[in-house]
């Protein structure tokens, strides 16, 4: 049975602790959701802070739907803190808390939700596998069928979410390519530079320098189109923090996907750059 990160680390003992185990993980999607609908408030985002409310609503049926079946056989009340499990890392917000709200869309929340759903239904799986009892095998099993219920749900909105995102009207991205992303984010750096204190205007100054560089040799050897532009929200490249990580997935994909090693390694030495300028915006003070 190959590792994985959310497989059991010991086997579960008694239905007590099953259900416990279950408690857990569902206050941890709630919180991790909750957290995340509270980011979006605060970022102006409505539409994103309504996607991971109902979220928050899905998952705290599931947390009822526990504390009920825990009630019906009889079990003790669900308390995660009274077990020797560790956290199993189903939920995962694969950096939802921090990328910027802009490059944010239901469809990659509703991914996002899908994805730990799965994961806990293989969590269930190997619970079932290795369970001491019929009755402990028993329940695992109907916790696995029950995620594998949300899976499918969760796929729906994001099916969804996929044709409304493809439906919506797009604003005119001025027809962006790197090299005009790359300009724009030294003149933002440049901007900001000019109102900051000492230090800071020095590394912003040097970072709109490493900016122009890039757009100069893109300018002069293009890596090729990018979906990932084409995607984007017009929006993403009004600040500098969504401009450097769209920059920077983009580089990161060309990393990937060009056939030229020469020309990989460019992008990935691109990549390098807009993690180091990315970090120096967010450190930032503002």
């Amino acid at each position: 049975m190959p590792h994985r990160k959310f497989e059991p680390f010991a086997v579960v003992q008694s239905m007590d602790e099953l259900f416990s185990l279950a408690y857990g993980m569902e206050r941890e999607a709630i919180d991790g959701y909750s957290k995340l609908a509270e980011r979006m408030r605060r970022e102006n985002q409505p539409a994103l802070a309504a996607v991971f409310d109902r979220l928050v609503e899905e998952e705290s049926q599931h947390l009822e739907n526990v504390m009920h079946w825990s009630e019906r056989v009889g079990a003790t009340s669900p308390d995660f803190s009274t077990t020797h499990w560790e956290p199993t890392e189903t939920f995962n917000d694969e950096g939802a808390g921090t990328i910027a709200p802009e490059l944010l869309s239901a469809y990659r929340a509703f991914s996002m939700a899908v994805r730990n759903e799965e994961r806990a239904f293989i969590f269930w799986t190997y619970v079932a596998a290795l369970a001491p009892s019929d009755e402990l095998r028993e329940a695992a099993e109907q916790m696995a069928r029950e995620e594998l219920g949300h899976v499918a749900m969760l796929r729906r909105e994001r099916r969804r979410a996929f044709h409304a995102q493809r439906a919506a009207p797009h604003a005119e991205k001025e027809n962006w390519s790197l090299t005009i992303l790359e300009r724009r984010l030294s003149d933002q750096l440049l901007n900001a530079a000019a109102i900051a204190s000492d230090d800071t205007a020095v590394t912003l100054k040097k970072l709109a320098h490493e900016a122009g560089g890039r757009a100069d040799s893109l300018s002069r050897a293009p890596f090729g189109d990018s979906l990932l532009l084409q995607r984007a929200p017009a929006e993403t490249a009004d600040r500098m923090a969504p401009l450097c990580e769209l920059l920077l997935d983009c580089y990161l994909d060309f990393g990937d996907r060009l056939a030229d090693e020469k020309e990989r390694n460019r992008a990935q030495e691109f990549a390098a750059g807009a993690v180091h300028c990315l970090t120096a915006i967010r450190s930032a003070p503002t």
